[in-house]
């Protein structure tokens, strides 16, 4: 039994992870910064909702976490061992079988000339897992009853079925190897609307059964506080705030993370937020500046880098931000969520 006093190592972590992208040509030096030194844990059995706006990074990071990206400079650390010391050039098959990524486009991610057995199988093989003769039909059988899905699809051609059951085989092919971590990234986004409850509840019960530690990367804010035990909110290649979905959503402190959840409708809340504020707000994207998002008129965002404040009393809520005051935060530009979320929301 786990002991509750002893500090448990996370399952994946990173630490000051860079990666800057050359632009202006094959021999210029000049570079684009995609990811400016992120810190960010994800907990055994827990899913942590990466949340943000296009071009903000989040598939970047998960990318460089998944190894399919090169990091500039940073840590990846899996049970505290750094991965990209270890493994210098290329990750290892160990490394590829504990880290799966489950991409947004179903179908683009299944090569249309093969069938759903061959996705399967050939994971299997690559990992030394796979079975022989009837049992290796029973182990595909199983893979498939565990997103839902039944052993007749093995014959199926990605063609033959719907976004929703070629997401759900993307997930089984994931799920062959034994991942301890599964980088999700948009997974719901290409899916139709009636569908999209089913995969997040799959990936809940994927944490809940099996414990696999998950980073469940969405623009939908309402899937994070259904679906994730923690959210972190990206901007300009950086984390600005942090902490449990529900209260991170409900009590949002920083400007940015407020633009994010005033986007949401919401009939109850018509009418709350100043319409002039908002468009002072998101003006204030990408500024040259120490905080990229700049809505300080004193300066002081343009003069030094924000430094972390905890929000709340529990101690999981943090933001990085020059106009955070603990004394205020709860009357400045906040703007809270409708409380309850249904399904259908969710989807």
């Amino acid at each position: 039994m786990t002991d509750p006093t002893v500090p448990q190592i996370p399952s994946l972590e990173v630490q000051g992870l860079v990666k800057d992208f050359p632009s202006g040509g094959l021999f210029s030096r000049t570079s684009v910064r995609a990811l400016g030194g992120v810190n960010l844990s994800i907990g055994r059995g827990e899913i942590v909702a990466l949340v943000g706006e296009s071009g903000s990074g989040k598939s970047t990071l998960a990318r460089c976490v998944a190894r399919l990206e090169k990091p500039t400079s940073g840590k990846i650390l899996l049970d505290g061992v750094d991965v990209l010391r270890r493994d210098r050039f290329s990750a290892s098959r160990e490394y590829r079988s504990q880290v799966q990524m489950v991409f947004q486009d179903p179908f683009g991610s299944l090569n249309p000339a093969h069938r759903i057995e061959h996705f399967l199988t050939r994971s299997l093989e690559i990992h030394g897992k796979a079975h022989k003769g009837a049992a290796l039909r029973e182990q595909l059988a199983a893979l498939l009853q565990t997103v839902g899905l039944s052993e007749d699809m093995l014959s199926s051609y990605p063609h033959e079925l719907s976004g929703g059951q070629r997401q759900r085989v993307a997930i089984a092919r994931a799920l062959a190897v034994e991942p301890q971590v599964i980088l999700a990234d948009e997974p719901t986004s290409m899916l139709d609307v009636s569908v999209r409850i089913g995969i997040l509840n799959l990936l809940a019960r994927l944490r809940d059964e099996q414990g696999i530690s998950m980073l469940y990367i969405t623009h939908d804010l309402a899937s994070a506080r259904y679906l994730a035990d923690r959210t972190a909110v990206m901007f300009a290649g950086e984390l600005v705030e942090e902490g449990e979905s529900l209260e991170l959503l409900a009590e949002p402190a920083h400007p940015y993370t407020q633009l994010l959840v005033s986007a949401v409708p919401d009939p109850a809340r018509s009418g709350s937020y100043d319409p002039e504020e908002r468009a002072r707000l998101r003006a204030a994207v990408m500024k040259s500046s120490s905080c990229a998002f700049d809505t300080d008129p004193n300066q002081r965002c343009s003069s030094s880098e924000p430094v972390r404040h905890q929000v709340g009393e529990t101690g999981t809520h943090w933001v990085r931000c020059h106009l955070y005051r603990p004394q205020n935060a709860s009357t400045a530009h906040t703007v809270a969520p409708s409380t309850a979320l249904t399904e259908t929301q969710a989807s």
